[in-house]
């Protein structure tokens, strides 16, 4: 589709976001000099972002905003989001387009619903209506996930949506500040889960049919997935969650596997005392990386690109701590082999990650105002 233009009144009633003077960083990494480049910079904490066909970025905002920012122009908030309880870590959080949304016009959404007892992630499902168009707006929406039990805890929603290559979707959540929740076979906290467009549970899931067990699981035992991607070599997911103090861990969750929180962690509790039976025991997966001191990962990427290609099928963490950008070095058995630190301190608390069409990335700050950042070679 082609972009239409807007009227000046309604640029003027719509854009929210029209940054001032472009800042820019360059840098020289390990492998390529790079050119870090604001492109809008008064979003307020945005959380979850990815890339209409025509190139603008759909992206949430956590106080329960949804935009599409296009030439560095962000749009009114878009009408047709349900209920959003923001409160805490809670709030509007990742965005994806469906892989048929070409056709479809459907986009996912993940967010902290309201409901008894307090909140719980959902996953929601809507038409993108005339999103290059003078009045984007959702339509036909409606929650097709719900976790089970919701808590007035304020803290550890995830989340995170992949879609996979058979059609399902994964969807991540945090152990809801609860840490034996994730643990608990019955509950959709602490948990990759996998579930069919339609929010049902996928006929061969883990413990689909099992007593006792919530079908929709994929794995359990995580603290909280804050990042999540597909690895477009092999199909698989990975996914990088927060530790407590250290302890922070990048997976690949395989089905029915338990990966150990609060079992075990390479982290330790706030206080200092050590969590659960230590760093393994018989039955927890090990990560395939961990950090400690917390870096407090966020978004994450494989990269599958042209324009960086000495990164192909590295992993790309956003930090918030430490506010940087992390590209581990994979081999070609794809084991990780190293660590590299990039832009550190010179935007802010990065919340996401994406890789566009060209190979060049967008990152998002979690700050308000947060900022879009474009990264391309120099």
């Amino acid at each position: 589709m082609m972009t239409k233009p807007l009227l000046p009144s309604l640029l003027a009633l719509a854009a929210v976001a029209m940054p001032a003077a472009a800042q820019s960083v360059t840098e020289k990494t390990e492998t390529a000099d790079i050119v870090a480049t604001v492109v809008a910079d008064t979003l307020s904490h945005p959380w979850g972002m990815d890339i209409l066909p025509d190139g603008a970025l759909l992206v949430t905002e956590r106080a329960g905003a949804l935009r599409i920012l296009r030439d560095g122009v962000a749009s009114a908030p878009l009408p047709g989001l349900p209920e959003v309880a923001t409160a805490g870590q809670g709030g509007l959080l990742d965005v994806a387009i469906a892989p048929d949304f070409a056709e479809t016009g459907e986009i996912y959404f993940t967010f902290s619903e309201p409901g008894d007892g307090g909140a719980g992630t959902a996953l929601g499902r809507a038409v993108l209506e005339d999103w290059d168009g003078d009045e984007p707006r959702l339509a036909e929406t409606q929650t097709v996930f719900s976790m089970a039990r919701k808590t007035d805890v304020g803290r550890h929603f995830g989340s995170r949506i992949v879609f996979a290559p058979d059609g399902t979707v994964f969807l991540t959540t945090g152990d809801r500040g609860q840490s034996e929740r994730a643990q608990d076979a019955s509950d959709h906290a602490g948990a990759v889960l996998r579930v069919n467009r339609d929010g049902s549970a996928p006929a061969d899931n883990p413990f689909a049919g099992q007593a006792g067990a919530a079908p929709e699981i994929w794995s359990k035992g995580h603290r909280n997935i804050q990042g999540a991607a597909l690895d477009p070599a092999t199909g698989l997911i990975w996914t990088v969650e927060h530790g407590a103090r250290g302890g922070d861990e990048i997976n690949q969750p395989e089905a029915g596997l338990n990966y150990g929180w609060p079992v075990i962690s390479y982290g330790r509790h706030y206080s200092g005392a050590q969590i659960g039976a230590g760093t393994s025991a018989p039955g927890y997966e090990q990560p395939r990386h961990y950090w400690d001191p917390s870096i407090a990962p966020s978004g994450l990427a494989v990269y599958s690109g042209d324009m960086f290609p000495e990164w192909q099928g590295d992993l790309l963490v956003g930090a918030l701590k430490y506010q940087l950008l992390v590209r581990l070095d994979r081999d070609e058995t794809g084991a990780i082999t190293g660590e590299e630190r990039m832009l550190q301190g010179k935007f802010g608390r990065i919340r996401d990650v994406t890789v566009a069409p060209d190979g060049s990335l967008y990152l998002l700050t979690d700050e308000d105002p947060g900022a879009v950042i474009h990264v391309t070679r120099q």
